[in-house]
């Protein structure tokens, strides 16, 4: 069998706007300027203290920030201005490796627990990943342990293993656990930085990344 492990934030979900409006709502709370865009959303990925210990240093209010970023977070998601849809394709690409019997799919995230729970629940995707790696079960990325958590539950090798995302954390994190890691383009960090991360490769659709997939599939048979 053949795991692949994605992301969600700028993978499977466009959640910038989202990301960016709870990030600034956090500052104003704190009484602190907020970052621009880009930086922003250069940390997607990491979990919340780790992206605010990047975003204001060791000495800041990292704590508060990320209390605040939550409770922003559980605001906004109920205000209609604000959705996290899926990027093009994705929905049907995830349907249709779950109905293969070579390959299994699971998610890695830095979004909390009760945010994964969320996020499955409101697709429709319940018993639909064999394993859900989330903020509050292993350290942030790029440390390989949510990823290793991911294939041990799972039942799988690194070599049998994939991991998909947008940012270079998720790339780092694939290859210190061992397994390939494949980029998308269209989410928060530049294809070149993925590939400076180890990625494999780049795609620039969920077609194509289906097709990448499915032709790995195929090398293990």
């Amino acid at each position: 069998m053949r795991l692949v492990v994605f992301d969600v934030d700028g993978t499977l979900v466009d959640s910038q706007h989202f990301i960016v409006a709870a990030q600034g709502l956090a500052f104003a709370e704190n009484g602190l300027p907020a970052p621009g865009r880009r930086e922003a959303l250069s940390v997607v990925g990491l979990s919340l203290p780790q992206a605010f210990r990047r975003l204001v240093g060791e000495d800041g209010p990292i704590a508060e920030l990320s209390e605040s970023y939550k409770q922003a977070y559980n605001r906004l998601r109920l205000d209609p201005a604000y959705e996290e849809p899926l990027f093009p394709g994705m929905a049907d690409l995830l349907a249709r490796l779950k109905a293969r019997d070579d390959i299994l799919i699971g998610l890695a995230t830095g979004k909390s627990r009760r945010g994964v729970d969320r996020l499955v629940a409101h697709h429709g995707w319940t018993d639909w990943f064999v394993t859900t790696q989330s903020a509050d079960d292993a350290p942030s990325k790029p440390d390989p342990a949510m990823l290793e958590q991911a294939m041990a539950e799972a039942g799988c090798t690194p070599d049998a293993t994939i991991m998909v995302g947008d940012t270079t954390f998720d790339i780092a994190m694939g290859v210190a656990a061992g397994a390939a890691s494949i980029g998308v383009a269209w989410g928060y960090h530049p294809p070149e930085a993925l590939y400076e991360a180890g990625a494999a490769t780049v795609v620039p659709s969920a077609s194509a990344l289906e097709a990448r997939l499915l032709e790995s599939a195929a090398a293990r048979s």
